[in-house]
Formats: C-alpha cells, sequence, structure tokens
C-alpha cells in the first residue's frame, strides 16, 4: 500500500512539473530592474511630459536633447554631446568590458499636429508640432532601461557596459544613418529599440525599405503670350515625369509604393516657368526593390526633360532599408513580454480611449493590454519606414511595439498626440521600459544568448555591402 501511494505520489510531481510553465531565467535581476523603473516612475513621467510640450522636429530637439542628456549625467553615466555631425545626438555609456549593450532612444516631433492631451481635436498652438508617433514616450522608456541595467551594474550584480544612443531626426533625416557612418555605433554586440503602438509584441515583421529623392528641372523663363516659343518650361518636363511615374504603378510588384509632391510648379499663369521641384518617396519591402525603382526614376527624368527641351536633377536625400528581423532576439524579447503580462488600463483611460476612436470614427475597442502571440511567419512588411532598420543591417537589433494609444487610431495623427501626453502612454511607457531592461539583462547574464543572436546576424548579413541612402556631408536641417 504504501508502494502504490508513493508511486502515484511521485506521478502527481512529475505531472505538475511537466505542467508549470519553466522558470523565467535570472528572475532576480529582472525584478531588481523592475523594482529601478519604478522607483524612477514619476521623474520618467515629468520627463517625459517636457519632451511631449516641447515637440521639436528633426535636428530641432535641443531642449528635448538637453533634458535626456542631462537626466542620464544625473544618473552617474558618461555623457558626449553632438555627435556624428549633429548637435542634437549624443551617447550615454556606463561600465566596462564585455558585452556591449546598446539601446536606442528617440525624442523628434512630426509638423503641425499641435494636440492637448484630450480625447478630441484640440490644439495647443496652431501650427505647431507635436508627437503624433509617441518619440516623448521612445527616448524616455529607452534610457529607463538604461539606468535600470546601469544600477545594477553599479551594484556588481551583472558585468559590462550599457550604452544609450540619443538618436535625433527618425522621421526625416535618419540620424541613425550618420551614426552608423561615423562609428559611433562601433562595438556594440546587440542593440535595442521599440516603438509606441496600439499592440503589444516583439516585432518579427520587418519595414519597408525607403528612398527620399528629389527630381529638379531646369528650363528657360518667356512671356506666356507674347514669346512662348522663346521658353522652355520646366513644369512640362515635371509633368511629363510624374505622368511616367503614374504609368509606372502599373508594372511594379504589388508591394511597391510610389507617393510625390510637388514643391515647385511655377509662379505666375503669364510666365514660362523656369523652374520646377518634384519630392519623391519609393518604398517596398526589400531595398533591392527599391534600388531597382530607382534606377527607372533617373531614367524617367532624364526622358522627361529630353522630351520638353530641359534639363533635370536627380538627388538622393535619404532613405532607409528594411529591417532585419534577428528570431533569436524576438524570442528572447517575447518571453519577458509573457512575463510581464498584459497592460492593465482604468475604465476611464478605456473611455478616453473610446472617445477618441469615436471622433475618428472607427469601432470603440477601447485600448488592448494583451501581449500578443508570437508571430513565425509574421508576412510580409507592412506599411512604415524607420533607420532602425539602417542599425540591423550593421548590428543585431531587438524590437518591440508597446501599447501606448487606442486601438485602431491613425498613426502621425492627433489621436496618438493626445494619449502620448497622458496615463495610456506613461503606462506603456514604463512597461516599455520594463520589458527592454529585462531583456537586457538575460544579454548581459547570459553569453549564449549574445552568441545565438550575433549567429542569426551573421548568417543573414554575409555577402551583404550596407549602403546608406545619405549623401555626403553632414545632414541638412529640414524645413517643416
Amino acid at each position: 500500500m504504501k508502494r502504490i501511494f508513493l508511486f502515484v505520489l511521485c506521478l502527481f510531481a512529475a505531472a505538475a512539473a511537466f505542467a508549470a510553465p519553466p522558470q523565467l531565467p535570472f528572475l532576480a535581476e529582472k525584478q531588481a530592474a523592475a523594482a529601478n523603473i519604478d522607483a524612477d516612475r514619476d521623474r520618467m513621467i515629468a520627463l517625459s511630459d517636457e519632451v511631449w510640450r516641447y515637440a521639436e522636429t528633426a535636428l530641432k530637439e535641443v531642449k528635448s536633447s538637453k533634458a535626456l542628456a542631462d537626466y542620464a549625467e544625473s544618473k552617474g553615466f558618461r555623457v558626449t554631446r553632438g555627435v556624428a555631425g549633429m548637435p542634437t545626438a549624443f551617447v550615454a555609456e556606463y561600465g566596462s568590458g564585455s558585452p556591449v549593450i546598446g539601446i536606442m532612444g528617440e525624442y523628434d516631433a512630426l509638423p503641425g499636429l499641435s494636440q492637448k492631451a484630450e480625447p478630441a481635436r484640440a490644439v495647443i498652438e496652431n501650427g505647431a508640432p507635436g508627437h503624433g508617433c509617441g518619440h516623448n514616450l521612445f527616448g524616455v522608456a529607452s534610457l529607463g532601461a538604461a539606468t535600470a541595467i546601469k544600477e545594477l551594474i553599479e551594484a556588481g550584480k551583472l558585468r559590462g557596459t550599457v550604452k544609450f544612443f540619443g538618436t535625433p531626426a527618425e522621421e526625416s533625416v535618419g540620424g541613425k544613418l550618420y551614426m552608423l557612418r561615423e562609428g559611433v555605433m562601433n562595438g556594440v554586440d546587440v542593440m535595442l529599440a521599440w516603438h509606441p503602438g496600439d499592440e503589444t509584441q516583439a516585432d518579427t515583421k520587418s519595414t519597408q525599405a525607403i528612398v527620399d529623392v528629389t527630381v529638379e528641372f531646369f528650363g528657360k523663363a518667356a512671356h506666356a503670350a507674347y514669346d512662348p516659343w522663346n521658353g522652355r518650361s520646366a513644369v512640362d518636363g515635371l509633368e511629363l515625369f510624374t505622368h511616367a511615374v503614374n504609368m509606372m504603378r502599373e508594372h511594379v510588384h504589388p508591394t511597391s509604393r510610389m507617393h510625390y509632391a510637388i514643391i515647385k510648379g511655377g509662379d505666375v499663369p503669364n510666365v514660362v516657368p523656369e523652374y520646377g521641384k518634384v519630392w519623391i518617396w519609393l518604398r517596398d519591402e526589400k531595398r533591392a526593390l527599391v534600388d531597382e525603382m530607382l534606377q527607372r526614376l533617373r531614367k524617367m527624368a532624364e526622358g522627361s526633360a529630353m522630351a520638353a527641351g530641359v534639363e533635370s536633377k536627380v538627388t538622393i536625400n535619404g532613405g532607409d532599408w528594411n529591417m532585419l528581423v534577428n528570431m533569436p532576439g524576438e524570442r528572447l524579447a517575447q518571453r519577458n513580454l509573457e512575463w510581464l503580462g498584459a497592460l492593465q488600463f482604468t475604465p476611464e483611460e478605456q473611455e478616453f480611449g473610446k472617445a477618441i476612436q469615436r471622433v475618428n470614427s472607427i469601432p470603440e475597442k477601447g485600448v488592448k493590454g494583451a501581449v500578443k502571440a508570437f508571430e513565425e511567419n509574421p508576412g510580409p512588411a507592412e506599411g512604415g519606414s524607420t533607420d532602425v532598420a539602417d542599425v540591423s543591417w550593421n548590428i543585431p537589433t531587438i524590437h518591440l511595439s508597446i501599447v501606448t494609444a487606442a486601438e485602431g487610431v491613425p498613426w502621425h495623427g492627433w489621436s496618438v498626440v493626445a494619449c502620448g501626453g497622458m496615463s495610456i502612454g506613461h503606462k506603456g511607457m514604463i512597461y516599455a521600459s520594463k520589458a527592454l531592461a529585462a531583456t537586457m539583462v538575460d544579454l548581459f547574464k547570459d553569453p549564449k544568448n549574445v552568441s545565438a543572436i550575433r549567429s542569426d546576424f551573421a548568417a543573414k548579413t554575409e555577402g551583404v555591402k550596407y549602403v546608406p541612402y545619405i549623401p555626403p556631408g553632414p545632414p541638412r536641417v529640414p524645413s517643416d
């Protein structure tokens, strides 16, 4: 009888062990990192709101950059400002030796999106910028994670070096490309980043590659009524070019995107215009396909100019590669998202989200707190582009998306600005900081994690030569 009892007891124990979820590695260190972030929660929220109020656009993030760099210095980081020829770019580092784990933060806003933290369109200042992509949250969460790790290194619980990269001008210049070109990110073993969103997930889906181009046409002015035969219209060349672009739409891959704006198209009707300018972006899921469209665009500009009897000039302003997804790194991040669990939003926060959705005429689902299931086969890239992708072709990169806004609201819009200036955005920011810090703990504590991530990176980049879409010289400050 006793033997039967012991046998049954062993069966129950085995079943319980089999059913129990695996113990999260390095739990004590992750809990300590999370506690460090919670201890700084109020200061992080205040810093995020400060950057939200500044709302400075690309390469003009003077106050925002200073606020973040000053915070890093106050926490004991060694800070180098004005790197890669950009006054608003900086690096904050702590520790010594390997591994060297980097984390990136952004803080640029978008033009024309001024908005109060209210669930209806309410402009603070007409025409002023706003954080319609949540970068006020992005930079602070990443720096908060780096600070939590710094404190663990200082306490002797981790060994190695942590580096925070303050990266300006993601929205229109691609500050990270210049930092890569100048070697600012050299020596980093693994890089981390995140982005505000309306879902929480480890990002296994790539992004679109993009090239940013201006095409100019130069003609000869004349009186449009008295002697038009003496003129050559630059706008004729421009119109032929845009017509050719629109004809090309039928003969590209379904994933291709072309969008343009006519920047200059003449001044008055009675003068044959001597100058025309088009600003055009080409996108696709792979950089090679963008290169193919770019070569076709060059020929269209040349042919259009010849047909109109004018001259043309094609200038590449910048661009991004598609994201190189590192699956071992994303699986590591997913494990930490599942440890943290779903984000919890109050009834008041859910109502705030639903009110915004009503204004936008989309389903009133509120704010989505659950962690999305891991996607092993996520399908082709959708939507936008990012200069984080260029980093991913130079340094193995782990990327997360964390909920900071109501589900389904238009991104790069006032709704995101509103959510990013109140508690919905704040909660997502703190959560993101903890997820990033926990993943960094895995990298510092277990060299096998770093090795697996770097092996995946090496296999995928073998034979690839990285050439950035940026012109020589320092980046230009865009006009809003």
